[in-house]
């Protein structure tokens, strides 16, 4: 991967993860000082906002490292460690997708709430994913 590639996935990575995790704790764990207030913080709709603007050019990213680095990684191996950390986190990125557009569509509170729930997994399991992938260190060569 090039050093653009890396800085960027890197950066808007944070950036998803950190409007992501801001949000949720303004809707699930603030509370309003108005019961009839459609947000519990005055920011919420922006972080909300930030999040849906900032995940499309991640995916963007993603899929720029696809040519250089995921493929040929699947096709020719690599590390152990890396290559197995790395699959998770490729595998989770449809389904943490998937479920985030599905949110936002869903007209059902059952299914909106249920891809809420699938958002937040794949999410959560994808980040650690791609820590440990960032954490693997390739085996020393004798």
């Amino acid at each position: 991967m090039s050093r653009a590639q890396v800085f960027y996935l890197h950066v808007t990575l944070a950036l998803t993860t950190l409007t992501g995790l801001v949000f949720a704790a303004m809707k699930y764990w603030m509370k309003g000082e108005d019961e009839f207030a459609a947000a519990n913080h005055p920011w919420q709709p922006h972080m909300l906002s930030a999040h849906v603007v900032i995940a499309p050019i991640l995916l963007f990213v993603i899929g720029w490292a696809f040519g250089n680095h995921i493929l040929p990684k699947l096709r020719f191996g690599g590390d152990e460690g890396n290559r197995r950390s790395g699959i998770w986190s490729m595998l989770l990125i449809a389904p943490m997708t998937l479920s985030a557009y599905l949110m936002q569509i869903a007209t059902n509170d059952a299914i909106r709430k249920a891809m809420a729930i699938s958002h937040w997994v794949t999410s959560a399991i994808f980040l650690i994913g791609y820590v440990a992938h960032l954490l693997a260190k390739p085996p020393k060569e004798d």
